[in-house]
């Protein structure tokens, strides 16, 4: 895809496991000069900045209460959780369509990052915190307790700050979640300068509809470079918390 990335449009079917790379970085500034681009960078980059942490604290704190915490229908709660991982997103795509039509919030940013939030990624990621809170022991909460915590204060001093692996872990699974998503910005999204990442790839076209595929494998590498070196720089932490969510619960 790199190779392919920096050859122009006839070298790449002209020979295209040679290594003429004829256009060097033009395609890149293509990419930015020709099309909007870098505000669809900004776009993903923004679902990505609220997605994120957003995800990261109704995962841990959704984990925490069904791990450590008592309380009624806590075991329903959670079997609902597990089921909206088994929910179709486009089972429920037209109802929630209709619902953001009628709050005039189509063609935004906003029904992107809510349906990223509550999808069933988010719903994977509470029960990876929660199986991750099981293995805890509970002597640390009695610990606490007698030093003078409550409830909040366990949980942010002690139990939080025991579970970065854990947190890594959602980290990555929450920002492939937002930066991947094609099926919600194809849907809400009608404006090209609003359309995030995904949906941006398709557009790099002629007149005629067919696909300058140098400008595309050029804004793919640009797309896939973050993600990837993100995971790279994260494989371990990921790799052991995956490893530990299935040990005990």
């Amino acid at each position: 895809m790199f190779l392919s990335s920096v050859k122009s449009a006839q070298g790449i079917f002209g020979n295209p496991f040679g290594l003429n790379l004829d256009a060097g970085l033009t395609n890149f500034a293509r990419v930015f000069g020709d099309y909007p681009f870098a505000r669809q960078y900004l776009n993903s980059l923004l679902t990505v900045a609220i997605t994120v942490p957003v995800t990261l604290i109704l995962s841990a704190t959704a984990g925490y209460a069904f791990a450590r915490l008592r309380f009624p229908g806590r075991n329903l709660a959670f079997v609902f959780t597990l089921a909206a991982m088994m929910i179709p997103a486009e089972l429920t795509a037209i109802p929630q369509f209709i619902a953001f039509r009628a709050l005039q919030l189509s063609n935004s940013l906003v029904p992107i990052i809510l349906l990223q939030v509550f999808s069933a990624t988010g719903a994977l990621c509470v029960f990876l915190m929660r199986q991750h809170f099981i293995t805890l022991p509970r002597e640390l909460d009695e610990a606490g307790r007698i030093d003078g915590l409550g409830t909040l204060g366990v949980f942010w001093y002690i139990t939080l700050p025991l579970s970065r692996p854990a947190l890594a872990t959602v980290t990555i699974f929450a920002v492939l979640n937002s930066w991947n998503d094609y099926f919600n910005p194809l849907i809400y999204l009608n404006d090209e300068a609003r359309m995030t990442l995904p949906l941006a790839l398709q557009r790099f076209t002629d007149p005629l509809g067919g696909t300058y595929w140098n400008l595309t494998l050029a804004a793919s590498v640009l797309v896939a470079l973050p993600v990837l070196l993100a995971f790279l720089m994260a494989q371990r932490t990921f790799i052991e918390s995956l490893a530990a969510s299935g040990t005990k619960g």
